[in-house]
């Protein structure tokens, strides 16, 4: 299998171990910054080129980009799917989980269990957008943050409204969620892999936080998961559209909740905390897809006397 990585940054745990993991199951594998990336478009064909040379022959593709280069890595991937490279994560889902009201949206409306959330963009209804919510304590995020960083806890009404208020006055899309105070400040990280859940993580939030995010300062340690816990996670990710995922879980009194479904989730974290080689089983089940495609072309072909 010959497999790009799409990162600006091969110094990076979870872009390392998955060359590690590549090149130890005998794979080429090669990591491309996809801001490097030139495309060409034209009614005769597509084709990019990287660092002056052409990029051909891609078996499989991995996205793991930052948020500030969405739009454009996204473009570098839905070119490389054009160009008959697998990708777990298509372009379309790993948009799509980069934009959390929008996985809001497509969660509930398949019946996944959510904290209530809402949103609204008109700065004269603060009032009535968090009287849909109820009383705080209120969780307000920002609609594009990542590992913890732009979500905010607020416990009066007053607080709520001033986060809001100065959000709206900065331009920045957000949403409020309630508090799932019986959590106590823990959720579960479930690594999908294609239809199961490779390995799974409690986070908890440090003392005088609620966010269990560890680069926040949140601890991990191994979890079993119950088999609706890992259903909810699959689903959630076949719900986005996305092969590979991190879907973050919090245990509430009305069963798991879905808290996000993230389309490039950090490795070391996870492996640290359970010992499971997560990185080799993403390869596998690349490595997996690309043999059944190649079989599939095989099986496709007409027999060499023209019968």
């Amino acid at each position: 299998m010959k497999l790009a990585i799409l990162s600006r940054n091969t110094r990076l745990y979870s872009t390392r171990r998955l060359v590690e993991a590549a090149r130890a199951r005998g794979h080429s594998v090669r990591v491309l910054d996809p801001l490097r990336c030139y495309m060409r478009i034209g009614s005769e064909g597509i084709s990019m080129r990287y660092k002056g040379k052409p990029i051909v022959d891609y078996d499989a593709v991995i996205p793991r980009f930052a948020a500030s280069v969405t739009r454009y890595g996204c473009a570098v991937l839905h070119q490389f799917e054009l160009m008959g490279t697998f990708a777990p994560n298509p372009s379309a889902a790993f948009a799509r989980a980069r934009d959390k009201l929008r996985c809001q949206q497509l969660l509930a409306a398949e019946g996944l269990g959510l904290p209530v959330t809402v949103f609204g963009d008109n700065p004269d209804d603060t009032d009535d957008l968090l009287a849909m919510l109820g009383p705080p304590p209120h969780v307000i995020k920002l609609n594009e943050g990542s590992q913890g960083a732009g979500v905010m806890l607020t416990e009066k009404p007053s607080a709520s409204r001033g986060v809001v208020e100065a959000l709206r006055g900065l331009y920045a899309s957000f949403v409020v969620q309630e508090f799932i105070a019986e959590a106590q400040g823990a959720d579960l990280r479930c690594f999908v892999v294609g239809d199961r859940v490779i390995g799974a993580m409690q986070r908890q939030a440090p003392p005088g936080d609620f966010r269990s995010n560890l680069h926040r300062g949140g601890t991990a340690t191994p979890v079993d998961t119950t088999p609706e816990e890992r259903a909810v996670a699959v689903r959630a990710a076949q719900v986005i559209g996305l092969g590979i995922a991190g879907v973050d879980l919090i245990r509430s009194e009305r069963g798991p909740l879905v808290l996000e479904v993230n389309a490039s989730p950090g490795l070391e974290g996870i492996e640290a905390a359970t010992c499971d080689d997560i990185a080799g089983g993403i390869v596998d089940h690349l490595a997996a897809h690309v043999r059944g495609r190649a079989g599939g072309r095989r099986g496709r072909q007409a027999p060499a006397n023209g019968s």
